[in-house]
């Protein structure tokens, strides 16, 4: 099964990979920027596996590019504020 077929396991994977970039010394200008660079691939490249990636895909769809950006950095706040739960 794919992380991208169930929505938690989804937030919990990018959590760790948000995680591990900001101990590795990443800014969260660079975390943001890079978050930004996978939705914009994911939106163009992966068919959404559940109704919430569907939702986020129809919304980056429609979005400027600046509130993709705004849609990345509130994923990015989203799966923070899961992982230090």
């Amino acid at each position: 099964m794919s992380i991208l077929n169930n929505w938690d396991q989804w937030k919990n994977f990018l959590g760790d990979r948000v995680e591990g970039a900001q101990e590795q010394g990443m800014s969260q200008q660079i975390v943001q920027s890079v978050a930004y660079q996978v939705g914009d691939y994911l939106a163009s490249s992966v068919d959404p596996k559940n109704e919430q990636e569907r939702v986020l895909s129809d919304l980056w769809s429609v979005a400027s590019e600046e509130e993709q950006h705004a849609i990345a950095n509130v994923m990015v706040k989203l799966v923070g504020n899961n992982s230090s739960k």
